[in-house]
């Protein structure tokens, strides 16, 4: 698992990681990347999962509403999007 949500220990939220992606359940389809409106994720053409697939990348965190369109449409289930931290 990659990307997984982390919160600043003061309660801010400029470490927030807002979708959890099981990188080797992930088969590079691409669903969640057409669904995404704000362009937050990518296909990692980096890395190669166990599949032989190259998995989905958050690589805008900062542009992600956690709208959880792309968690969706995702028919393995590799995504679990986290809401915002609430701001005090």
């Amino acid at each position: 698992l990659v990307d997984a949500p982390l919160w600043h220990p003061e309660g801010g939220s400029s470490s927030f990681r807002p979708i959890l992606i099981a990188n080797e359940r992930c088969k590079g389809c691409g669903l969640c990347i057409d669904a995404c409106q704000p362009a937050a994720l990518a296909l990692d053409q980096t890395t190669v999962n166990a599949m032989g697939h190259h998995p989905v990348v958050l690589v805008h965190p900062e542009a992600c509403t956690s709208c959880a369109k792309c968690a969706r449409m995702c028919p393995d289930a590799a995504l679990t999007v986290f809401a915002r931290p609430r701001e005090a």
